[in-house]
């Protein structure tokens, strides 16, 4: 794993850039301009670790260059392919393969390849510059345009110390959506000019224009009842198998150490048990929590002594979470309001410690519908329906659960679910702020009276598809990219570690939502299929146990007055270096406060 840097100003600081995240590559770091366009690259060694491998790399003539972060599922049957069309290499590195597949199919490599990348090319001979990203969103890729200059980065840190902070405006729609989804959505970051390439997506800036060139799709995920697989719940548990296997055995490829994270739930434990067969010695990691009963370490700890893996398990403290908010802007550069962060830096942490690489269960839950909330928005949809006799019935039995929130919270959400659409109701239970609760914010930022909040989820909302493949559709395209893969990458490079994703290969993504719902949940269960699948093969205590989530013990979260979105929102611009104030009334307000955590 590492981190890119580049753009077109040659007055610009890419040695800063480079510096700032050097943390996702702390072997080497190297910068190169090439005509008018500079390059910058940190790298972390995982396959072919010597000097000949370091990027920037130059094709043989020096006609293109590359700048790659991420890794290439199954690179080396690509590399025989492309020596059977004549290509030559230097290295076994999959980024001269990269590099060697543009040379060869062009624009349309990307057809040709899977894996968790994001990929800048210099094509000297059409004077573009040309950015890539991969089909989940594993690898994360933001971009500055302006009309006239250009910059690109693996985080934003490095697009601010390159641009300097005159240039950088904050985006107020941006932070306003944070309150909405908990994050900023795509293609939006909390700078204007600033963008995230969406995934499975590429742009092209030509500099002869110079004008910039989409981003645009090159892949699509299909869904459709009318083109679902005739096939029983056996044959697909079979097939899921056969491709969590192959999965597991290409992103175990690696020149340094791998491991598993191993959190005692359904999709880590199956990739362990993957692992296991392919492998001697599997090294597996385990984070709990000082409240035992919010803790899976005991599940993950039985599983671990079962496959006879060598087993490490930490426990996260309280104090860990001290200054919370403030750690969460170091790593994420812009409002993020995920808690899991914090146990997910530990277990990155300790797996640091022994390994280079490590594979993570995530992705398990859009793919096979392993969300609680799935079921919870489907039961909803059916009380809209049978009008205010039900409801009255439905929150007196829920009377107990009312009294845990607010006054006014309750009356918004009760309003809410009684009138809203079915993307604001489904905002509600991902915890996001309703439009309604948003109001004196909206004014503060002075959003118009027609922006839509829930613009995000409207865009990926395909009612046509039943109701729970439309809810696992709508998180692959937002909820996934946008916090799960985005949450991994910034705390797992912050130490320095590659997390690799085998339940995202494009081969299992396709399968999965090929499949009729009701063989993905099977027997009326989320992950219903997956459970199915491994019966037998993991304890039935691994298979059969309540979901329960990453997110930290509420004891450990800091006290506030605010709401947890609200509260990041404040602490994120409390002490922006750019002079927010002048962008939006909010900002100069929340800049005065400091708010207590």
């Amino acid at each position: 794993m590492c981190g890119l840097v580049g753009g077109t100003n040659p007055h610009w600081n890419y040695a800063r850039a480079v510096q700032a995240i050097g943390h996702r590559g702390p072997d080497s770091q190297a910068i190169k301009t090439v005509d008018t366009v500079t390059l910058g690259f940190a790298r972390l060694a995982v396959i072919d670790v010597r000097d000949v491998a370091n990027q920037p790399m130059a094709s043989p003539g020096g006609e293109h260059w590359i700048v790659f972060n991420g890794e290439v599922y199954g690179h080396q049957m690509l590399r025989k392919k492309l020596e059977f069309y004549g290509a030559k290499f230097r290295t076994e590195s999959d980024t001269e393969v990269l590099l060697a597949a543009y040379r060869h199919w062009g624009d349309s490599f990307v057809d040709h390849i899977d894996g968790m990348f994001a990929i800048a090319i210099y094509d000297k001979s059409e004077r573009k510059i040309k950015l890539y990203r991969d089909r989940p969103g594993i690898k994360p890729l933001y971009y500055f345009w302006n009309g006239a200059e250009f910059a690109f980065a693996s985080e934003l840190k490095a697009l601010v110390e390159v641009l300097g902070n005159s240039t950088l405006d904050i985006d107020s729609t941006a932070a306003y959506d944070f309150l909405t989804y908990g994050y900023v959505p795509t293609p939006k970051s909390l700078y204007r000019n600033v963008y995230k390439l969406p995934p499975a997506s590429w742009l092209t800036l030509d500099l002869s224009t110079p004008r910039l060139h989409g981003p645009v799709a090159y892949w699509g995920l299909v869904v459709s009842p009318e083109r679902q697989r005739n096939i029983s719940t056996e044959e697909a548990a079979q097939t899921i198998r056969e491709l969590v296997d192959r999965s597991v055995m290409e992103q175990m490829i690696a020149d340094v150490p791998i491991g598993c994270f191993l959190s005692g739930g359904i999709d880590s434990s199956i990739l362990v048990a993957s692992a296991a067969k392919q492998c001697e010695r599997v090294l597996t990691f385990s984070i709990g929590f000082e409240d035992d009963h919010h803790s899976e370490t005991q599940f993950a700890r039985e599983l671990a002594g079962k496959l006879s893996t060598h087993h490490h398990e930490r426990t996260l403290a309280r104090t860990a979470v001290d200054g919370s908010l403030e750690r969460m802007r170091d790593w994420y550069d812009e409002p993020f309001a995920d808690s899991s962060a914090f146990p997910t830096f530990l277990v990155c942490q300790v797996a640091r410690e022994t390994v280079t690489v490590a594979l993570s269960g995530d992705g398990g839950d859009e793919l096979f519908g392993g969300y609680t909330r799935y079921r919870q928005f489907q039961r909803l949809q059916r009380l809209c329906k049978r009008g205010p006799e039900t409801w009255a019935t439905f929150f007196a039995r829920r009377k107990q659960l009312l009294l845990r929130r607010t006054f006014s919270r309750k009356l918004m959400t009760l309003g809410h679910v009684l009138t809203s659409s079915p993307v604001a109701l489904y905002t509600m239970l991902m915890g996001g702020l309703t439009r309604e609760e948003k109001r004196s914010y909206a004014r503060r930022f002075e959003i118009p009276d027609d922006y839509d909040d829930y613009w995000y989820f409207r865009q990926h909302w395909r009612p046509e598809l039943p109701i729970l493949t439309r809810l696992q559709y709508l998180d692959f395209h937002t909820y996934l990219p946008d916090d799960i893969l985005t949450k991994v990458d910034r705390v797992s490079m912050a130490n320095s570690l590659e997390v690799r994703v085998p339940l995202l290969s494009r081969r299992l993504i396709e399968f999965a939502f090929s499949l009729p719902e009701l063989v993905r949940f099977h027997n009326g269960r989320p992950k219903g299929l997956l459970r199915n699948a491994y019966r037998g093969i993991l304890p039935d205590a691994v298979l059969d146990r309540k979901k329960r989530g990453f997110s930290i013990p509420l004891g450990y979260h800091p006290s506030q007055v605010e709401t947890l979105p609200e509260s990041i929102l404040h602490t994120a611009f409390a002490d922006l270096s750019v002079d927010a104030s002048r962008h939006c009334p909010i900002v100069k307000q929340l800049a005065a406060r400091k708010t207590a955590v």
